[in-house]
């Protein structure tokens, strides 16, 4: 429990470190054509289950596309009379094709390995889609120190969030755990997602702008929780 509180500290500090990344991703994305008004423009008319799912795959895998703008408007209207979609399919609807993204990074890390994905990463192709060396070495330092907890912790950190997956896969994780902790992340981050979906009446423009706050808030409350459990043990062991 204490490894996992230390981790948790060193989450909020990338949660900060992440968002100055983060934002140069989204101006860099943006100034290529405009891709994401026209990604979203199209999901917006096409919103159901199955776009849902689709776009976290993306946002999950190496391809940049943030969550933020896929679940908050899906939420908000599915909270909407006559809309024809159930909240609860819409997170797992999310929360199976963040799965699915993942398991891309993971397989693609386990089977290639690190010298190809660093090579791709540092190629035009990896470039075009916002990777570098440097930032798989980030996420693999971030899996080495902290372990297999950091692939659910990491859910909840800009940049880390997108390729946790890849060191996990390098490194050779069991996939049963790998599973259930990227599910367990995954499906609460939807939630959340979600909450602020409805709440913010599904502006992706307000969700985005407060991605850094959202996730030092989301690893500040496990962090709460994480104490808690620690206190109530260290008082049943001096009983």
């Amino acid at each position: 429990m204490k490894k996992i509180g230390i981790l948790l500290l060193v989450a909020a500090a990338l949660v900060c470190a992440a968002e100055v990344a983060d934002s140069s991703q989204v101006a860099a994305v943006a100034e290529k054509g405009n891709i994401y008004q026209s990604i979203i423009g199209w999901y917006n008319e096409h919103l159901n289950y199955a776009t849902v799912a689709l776009l976290m795959v993306l946002e999950s895998s190496f391809i940049p596309f943030p969550s933020e703008l896929v679940v908050p408007p899906a939420a908000y209207r599915a909270f909407q009379p006559d809309s024809g979609l159930n909240i609860v399919l819409i997170l797992v609807a999310a929360t199976v094709g963040a799965l699915v993204g993942a398991f891309i990074n993971y397989y693609l890390a386990k089977f290639l390995g690190r010298p190809i994905i660093c090579k791709f990463a540092d190629s035009k192709l990896g470039h075009m889609c916002l990777l570098d060396s440097t930032k798989v070495d980030k996420a693999e330092k971030f899996f080495r120190e902290h372990g297999a907890i950091s692939t659910l912790v990491g859910r909840f950190i800009p940049v880390i969030r997108q390729l946790i997956s890849i060191p996990a896969g390098i490194a050779g994780m069991k996939l049963v755990p790998f599973t259930v902790f990227t599910a367990i992340g995954a499906l609460v981050w939807n939630i959340i997602l979600a909450v602020l979906g409805y709440v913010a009446h599904g502006q992706q423009d307000i969700i985005q702008k407060y991605n850094s706050e959202l996730s030092m808030g989301v690893v500040g409350l496990v962090g709460l929780f994480v104490i808690y459990i620690l206190a109530q043990a260290f008082r049943k062991k001096k009983k």
